[in-house]
């Protein structure tokens, strides 16, 4: 059966220089995750496909609804890396740009916490989610979630994130609440001044919505 081609629409002249952005998870999707990004007007501007049935993580963000234009690539090369760290490359010019490192402990049991880093490895930005209350709120419900009912109140409880640069914001990423899908804004706004490479901001987003869709 040929695969479903996403939602079509007219894109932005260049798909990474929007400054908000609407993540979306498509719904019926058997293997694997599949994210939509549209623009604030609906356009689409991006497509993210975590690739099937592969043992390392492999990502692909596409600039085209028929993923003919091939912009971004998130994976984690050995299968024995439990650090949680992504390397992010640039596909057109077939250059890793930087890497994402998730604080594994941290963010499973207190709140989620990333570090970004430049292609040299060097730390240029920190992800933490919102208020620690809220946060550990979340995760006593994850815990108990094998109690019926129990586990439909953490959508109540939506994410939001800040992305930070010298503790200063350059980005926020808000989920919505949703039972049936993942859907995260993204606000690259405070960041418009170059200070972090939006590739990176944008990767950290589709992240973010694959590792909550399998949690």
């Amino acid at each position: 059966m040929r695969h479903a081609e996403p939602r079509s629409a007219v894109a932005t002249a260049d798909p990474l220089q929007a400054t908000r952005y609407v993540l979306r998870s498509r719904f019926f999707r058997l293997f694997g995750g599949a994210y939509e990004l549209q623009d604030s007007r609906g356009h689409l501007c991006l497509y993210a496909e975590m690739k099937r049935f592969r043992l390392k993580e492999d990502i692909r963000v596409y600039a085209d609804a028929g993923r003919r234009d091939e912009v971004l690539r998130i994976r984690i090369d050995s299968i024995f890396d439990f650090s949680g760290a992504y390397d992010i490359e640039d596909s057109r010019a077939q250059a890793r740009i930087g890497t994402l490192r998730r604080s594994g402990l941290r963010s499973t049991f207190v709140r989620d916490h990333w570090q970004m880093l430049d292609a040299a490895g060097q730390p240029l930005a920190e992800l933490t989610e919102d208020s620690l209350g809220k946060s550990l709120l979340r995760r006593l419900i994850e815990f108990a979630g094998e109690i019926p009912l129990v586990g439909l109140l953490g959508y109540f409880f939506p994410q939001h994130y800040a992305l930070t640069r010298h503790d200063r914001p350059v980005a926020h990423f808000r989920q919505h609440f949703n039972p049936f899908i993942y859907k995260l804004d993204i606000d690259l706004s405070p960041g418009e001044s170059g200070a972090v490479d939006r590739r990176l901001t944008i990767a950290m987003a589709v992240l973010l919505a694959a590792i909550e869709g399998r949690q």
